[in-house]
């Protein structure tokens, strides 16, 4: 669905990105995270053809993003972290406009508008002049014109800022459901948004591409915490001769037990099961760790 091969951009001696690559593919839901100036907002200028790349080229749908412009933006639904709105205009005056411009079918506007109403939570807002709507209100209603025209290809960056926990659950739910008919970027400062809504992360740290990874591989460790209600004798050797495992490190737990942070390869909580039945080990805790996207996230930006 979309083909992001080498792209590079410079502003003066500043290098933005430097031959950026990576593809993502129909139904995705992917998020682009990065810190601040890591070059996340010229990637997806570049992408949605507001910028040139310096070098490199973007496709989308089969379609040349520099070639054909036009074709490739009219499968595209943007929600910029501030949309422009006209706070002069009712929703529905909005959504009408929005309409017209983008050339929509005159045939299909009442399904189309009563789509992206009723799939945003507007439908009580529709008379209501957009400069009376709160900061949650405006964002469902950028979210509403970025679905409009049924894209094939949807950006959001921060879409549920400024939304209440409800309305955050309600956003999340139906940003998935786009995925069945749209390939969506997702763009967030919130690691959490990020693990609860996309597949795959894509990590840009300095203009490079620093990961491109699914969530669930991501969240999978080789470690393992074992917790016992006491240290049996020869622990550390037997657990060492296990296959697999390549370290212990003795610790402690949150409620004062013995463990110890078990480091090989694969899931080895099998293994380290059945070598404490045998040895009738009282065994209070065994699990398999598991990386959090945001100590993955810190990891990769305080190595930069």
């Amino acid at each position: 669905m979309i083909h992001v091969q080498q792209i590079s951009k410079a502003y003066g001696d500043i290098v933005a990105l430097r031959s950026l690559s990576f593809d993502i593919q129909p139904g995705e839901i992917v998020g682009l995270l990065g810190p601040n100036g890591a070059g996340k907002s010229t990637a997806i200028k570049i992408i949605t053809g507001y910028l040139h790349p310096d070098a490199g080229a973007v496709k989308i749908d089969g379609l040349d993003v520099l070639k054909q412009l036009r074709a490739v933006q009219a499968k595209i639904g943007y929600l910029s972290e501030d949309t422009p709105l006209y706070p002069e205009l009712s929703v529905q005056g909005y959504l009408q406009l929005v309409a017209r411009l983008r050339g929509l079918p005159q045939p299909d506007l009442p399904r189309l508008l009563s789509a992206a109403v009723y799939g945003t939570g507007l439908q009580d807002y529709l008379a209501r002049p957009i400069a009376s709507l709160s900061k949650g209100l405006r964002q469902r209603l950028g979210l509403a014109q970025a679905i409009l025209h049924e894209p094939r290809f949807l950006i959001l960056d921060e879409p549920t800022v400024g939304l209440d926990p409800t309305q955050i659950v309600e956003i999340r739910a139906l940003i998935k459901s786009l995925a069945q008919r749209s390939t969506i970027l997702f763009s967030s400062h919130i690691l959490s948004e990020v693990e609860a809504i996309c597949d795959r992360v894509i990590i840009i740290i300095n203009g490079e591409l620093r990961a491109d990874q699914s969530l669930r591989e991501l969240s999978q460790s080789n470690d393992a915490t074992l917790v016992l209600q006491s240290e049996p004798a020869g622990l550390a050797a037997a657990l060492g001769s296990l296959a697999g495992i390549t370290q212990v490190r003795p610790t402690q737990s949150v409620d004062g037990y013995p463990a110890w942070r078990i480091s090989g390869g694969g899931d080895i909580t099998p293994g380290i099961f059945e070598l404490a039945r045998r040895n009738n080990w009282a065994l209070r805790e065994l699990r398999r760790d598991t990386v959090t996207l945001e100590s993955f996230f810190n990891q990769l930006a305080t190595s930069a």
